[in-house]
Formats: structure tokens, C-alpha cells, sequence
């Protein structure tokens, strides 16, 4: 299956955008339907560390990020898991010029699967989550502009 992809520069460095990213305790405040963080490994986001969260009443419920690989500076890859998808997910931070490119991109199957269920990934599901992809993205941006504020 192919992943949803997005991509968005903003303003900083690769480091300053890593810094904010695995800032856990920030995302309720930009990853789409992330209410509040349940668990956090203490060696987040080493390969191997895990964090739980927990969406809204109307979303997807628990999710469990282990990460598989990690590359200082360049990105991540974790395993995301919740009651409705099982899939891999990606971050990569690449320079350009005096901004970053943050490129976030979802592969995932979809755990409960009928005859219709590649119908209604392709005409529902898949377009929800590249708008939450980029939801997530541009809020992560918003998060990223505030953090490099000067006090």
C-alpha cells in the first residue's frame, strides 16, 4: 500500500524542528487528535521506545508509537497502532536553505477488513488521513514558530 504523504518548510533548523517533534509533552497541542500523552519511555526517541496517547471521545481511541529507527537530525520511523490501523510511520527533517522541510508520511493497514474495506480506504479513509497528516503538520508548525520565539 502506498503511504500518505505530506510536507510543509517552515522557518528554523533542522535541529530547533527535531527539538520541537520529540517534545511529547507539546503534542496534545499539535498531533491531530492527540488529547493526552498516557506513557513515554524514557529513552524517547531512541529505537525501541514507546508512547502511548490517548485521542478524544470521537477519535481513535489509544495509539502505541514504538519506534523502529531513529537518525539524529535526519528522522524517525515508529510503529503505530491503534483498534483501527496498524502502520508505519515517518519523519524526516531536511534543510532547506534557512528553513526545514518536515516530510510526514503514514503507511498502514486497516485492522478491520470486509470485501468494502478497500472501497471505503480508498474513497474515505485514505483522504482522512492525509487531512489529518497535514493538520497535524500545519499545527506542528504553528508549535514550531512559538518554541523559537525569543523570550
Amino acid at each position: 500500500m502506498r503511504p500518505v504523504e505530506v510536507s510543509e518548510c517552515f522557518p528554523g533548523t533542522v535541529a530547533e524542528a527535531e527539538r520541537c517533534w520529540y517534545d511529547a509533552a507539546g503534542w496534545p497541542r499539535w498531533v491531530e487528535g492527540c488529547e493526552r500523552i498516557i506513557s513515554l519511555d524514557r529513552g524517547w526517541p531512541r529505537a525501541g521506545a514507546v508512547v502511548g496517547w490517548e485521542s478524544g471521545p470521537a477519535g481513535r481511541g489509544r495509539v502505541r508509537e514504538r519506534v523502529l529507527a531513529h537518525e539524529p537530525l535526519r528522522g524517525m520511523t515508529a510503529e503505530v497502532v491503534d483498534d483501527s490501523i496498524r502502520g508505519r510511520q515517518t519523519v524526516a527533517f531536511v534543510p532547506d536553505g534557512d528553513q526545514v522541510r518536515v516530510e510526514l508520511a503514514l503507511t498502514y493497514r486497516l485492522e478491520r477488513r470486509s470485501l468494502l474495506s478497500p472501497l471505503i480506504d480508498l474513497l474515505f479513509i485514505r483522504r482522512a488521513m492525509a487531512a489529518s497528516l497535514a493538520s497535524t503538520l500545519h499545527r506542528f508548525g504553528v508549535e514550531l514558530r512559538v518554541a523559537r520565539r525569543e523570550p
